[in-house]
């Protein structure tokens, strides 16, 4: 699989310096520049330190099933700004050489907030996802407008039950209880910015569930 991050530091020459540095014990498999330029750093076939404590599908070693790609950009801490089209034209070409060489399904081209709802937020809501799976990298649906009551914390019953289940089905760790918990709404919080994010708020609402419903039948 494929996991995109953003480096969350001032400048990318820190970015670069820190992933370089042996005492920092992170590193990824590449780092796209702003202005399109890629760095190397890791062989593809060895693990590299850049998911940490994470899920998707049922696996639980992101680290040992990845290629992780660090993307500049300052994050939320340090002033969050749109990507550059030199740089994500990077990434999508960056993108293309790689599934040239391994076998990686559209589902399996994920966010590092998608495998790690809890800890991070990256790459984050302005990240142009839509546009890598335009360009053949990824999922991305538009379903039809879906009335109905949306779903918050706090809320209990089938239907919150069979929203887990898809949820989980997608491949977040959101094991159906059938009660909408804390936990739920950051794994929604987590949807939302990689397949809705002009809506980060935790809640399920109609739109929201019905993106999931399309991505279940685009992943088959």
């Amino acid at each position: 699989m494929v996991v995109l991050h953003y480096t969350g530091m001032a400048t990318g020459v820190e970015a670069l310096d820190r992933l370089r540095d042996p005492q920092a014990k992170v590193s990824s498999h590449y780092l796209v520049e702003e202005d399109g330029r890629v760095f190397r750093l890791v062989p593809e076939e060895r693990r590299a330190w850049h998911a940490g404590l994470s899920f998707w599908k049922g696996e639980t070693d992101i680290n040992g099933r990845s290629i992780g790609i660090e993307i500049v950009n300052p994050g939320h801490e340090f002033g969050y700004r749109p990507f550059p089209d030199a740089q994500i034209a990077a990434v999508i070409e960056l993108l293309g050489e790689i599934r040239g060489r391994w076998d990686i399904e559209d589902g399996r081209i994920v966010g590092h907030s998608d495998v790690a709802p809890a800890r991070k937020d990256d790459p984050g809501e302005l990240f142009p996802w839509k546009r890598l799976a335009q360009a053949g990298h990824g999922l991305w649906v538009e379903p039809d407008a879906a009335p109905g009551a949306p779903l918050a914390e706090g809320e209990e019953g089938a239907g919150v039950f069979a929203f887990q289940a898809g949820l989980t089905r997608l491949g977040y760790d959101c094991a159906p209880s059938g009660k909408y918990d804390a936990h739920t709404a950051t794994i929604v919080r987590a949807f939302q910015r990689h397949w809705r994010p002009e809506k980060v708020d935790g809640i399920a609402d109609g739109m929201t569930r019905a993106r999931l419903i399309a991505l279940l039948r685009a992943a088959v």
